[in-house]
């Protein structure tokens, strides 16, 4: 049976024998937020939308060295913002997941066919990364990740998104802005616009990789207007609200004109 203990905002469960958490060990802690009242059997898998679950490897400190190895890096996350430009304090709830950090180790690159290829980002560098990509790790102290090297989007060299320089085959893209008013003059609520599919490219990766290592170049190019698939890549806001999305070249339908 799962041992739950209650405090005015919050409950601790015990997973050990939860069958909602298949995968999770028996050490792993599940943490609910402002949950109010709970009646006896209404703990649902329904239930668990928004949890937020710890379950990152804790590295031993007698171990002071990580080193990546084939084709993956080792990201020190940023930490997660616990207060709005405001001032205002966020519940853990309401903290956006990182997905940005710096690179302290890099493994010594992958082979295809008979081509060695070093990594393509450096030690020191700001990376951005896909949102539910690698692992991670509890190290010094701090927050890692351990993951591939394809799985990183892009690199970040100022403090605003818009600058994001994109990796292999990410393009990236401005999104145009949402229909405001129907074709017949309706205004339209925020809940109701359309999701945009289209919006300008504005930096493309150097493409990928053939079986000698060579680069394919990207169909598409800065300043093409492209339709994209509506529920592809990773999502951006800038520093002035405006909307961006990486993904992948291959997630590119058309091209605009």
């Amino acid at each position: 049976m799962a041992t739950s203990q209650l405090t005015a905002s919050s409950m601790t469960v015990s997973v050990r024998n939860l069958a909602s958490f298949e995968g999770l060990r028996p050490s792993s802690i599940v943490k609910f937020s402002s949950f109010g009242s709970l009646k006896p059997g209404s703990l649902t898998q329904r239930s668990f939308k928004g949890l937020v679950v710890k379950a990152a490897t804790v590295v031993a400190p007698k171990y002071t060295s990580i080193k990546p190895l084939g084709d993956r890096v080792l990201v020190k996350i940023k930490e997660t913002e616990e207060k709005t430009e405001g001032g205002i304090l966020l519940p853990t709830t309401a903290q956006s997941k990182p997905q940005g950090g710096e690179v302290v180790a890099i493994s010594e690159g992958k082979t295809i066919g008979k081509t060695k290829l070093e990594c393509s980002v450096k030690t020191g560098a700001q990376v951005i990364y896909s949102k539910y990509a690698g692992t991670e790790l509890e190290f010094n102290g701090s927050n890692h990740l351990i993951l591939k090297e394809d799985d990183i989007v892009g690199i970040l060299e100022t403090d605003d998104i818009k600058d994001l320089k994109p990796l292999n085959d990410r393009v990236y893209i401005k999104v145009a802005e949402a229909e405001e008013k129907t074709a017949g003059g309706l205004l339209l609520t925020e809940s109701s616009k359309e999701k945009p599919s289209i919006g300008t490219v504005i930096a493309v990766g150097p493409g990928t990789l053939d079986e000698e290592g060579n680069r394919k170049p990207l169909s598409v190019a800065p300043g093409n207007t492209v339709l994209y698939s509506k529920y592809a890549g990773n999502d951006f806001k800038g520093n002035d609200g405006t909307s961006y999305i990486a993904l992948r070249a291959s997630d590119v339908m058309a091209v605009l004109s």
